[in-house]
């Protein structure tokens, strides 16, 4: 199993992959407990380092050239500070950002975790705030990044859709991935956050399993009902795999042939941050 991993992975800086959706920043900010504001019952935190990662689809493209592969990231960005930085993050990972549309009207969609910690205790979150715009791209640049993504699938191996709707997945886009990536025999992978029926027979979608369980309309609480939720999204979604991602439980991976794997988790301890996971699994 390992060489098989290590010639996979040997082959990734041959691999060319187009990565179309929703790219945002992730964006840390650690600070130290100093008291309880006498405003509200907060902590106080005095300010001890920020950093900023690519986040959503720009996590998955940054993972894909981590391992050597040819990344090309298309999707949108707004006109500030938070988009030229992220621009500067996947370029400084030799990504190609041509496809990173600037639409003036829309910020960059940015999640601030800020995280207190003290001498006394270990760090945690204390809140999350997202600056972003869920609202469709205007007509005119959805076309622009329509004829991107046309004119750049016949040149990459693979398409991975990576889709938290903020706008930038229409059907219109979804649509023509979809006959572009079929069109020329390219591998699709869909990792969206929406109906997973509005994909035309993609080669992998990857739901986590409250995403999977949303699709088919009931839980899975054990082994059966799972595998019979993976199929049915087999079906629904006309793909050839269905990777559903489980947590501490691990994943299954449903083939269109009939086939189910569990796979399990491995080293099941306490998880302090999970920012990026599902990203990183596509």
């Amino acid at each position: 199993m390992k060489a098989r991993l290590h010639q996979s992975l040997s082959r990734f800086d041959v691999t060319s992959l187009l990565v179309v959706g929703d790219v945002m920043v992730d964006e840390f900010v650690l600070g130290e407990v100093q008291r309880i504001s006498r405003e509200a019952p907060v902590p106080i935190l005095e300010w001890m380092s920020h950093r900023q990662v690519p986040g959503g689809a720009a996590n998955a493209a940054a993972n894909a050239a981590s391992l050597g592969g040819r990344v090309t990231v298309a999707g949108l960005i707004g006109a500030d500070g938070a988009g030229d930085s992220l621009r500067t993050l996947l370029m400084d990972q030799g990504m190609d950002t041509s496809g990173l549309l600037v639409d003036p009207l829309r910020p960059t969609t940015v999640k601030t975790r800020i995280s207190a910690t003290s001498k006394q205790s270990v760090t945690q979150q204390v809140v999350r705030l997202d600056r972003l715009s869920r609202a469709p791209m205007d007509a005119a640049t959805e076309l622009q990044l329509i004829a991107f993504i046309e004119a750049r699938i016949p040149d990459v191996d693979a398409v991975l859709i990576s889709d938290y709707e903020s706008g930038v997945v229409t059907p219109p886009v979804i649509a023509a991935i979809c006959a572009a990536a079929h069109r020329h025999g390219k591998i699709l992978a869909v990792d969206s956050q929406a109906d997973l029926g509005h994909f035309q027979a993609p080669t992998i979608v990857t739901p986590n399993q409250p995403e999977a369980e949303r699709v088919v309309g009931y839980t899975f609480p054990d082994v059966e009902t799972l595998t019979r939720g993976g199929r049915e999204i087999l079906a629904r979604s006309q793909a050839t795999y269905v990777l559903i991602t489980r947590g501490a439980e691990g994943m299954a991976l449903f083939g269109a042939d009939g086939q189910v794997t569990l796979i399990p988790a491995y080293n099941r301890s306490a998880v302090f941050d999970v920012t990026g996971a599902g990203d990183t699994v596509v």
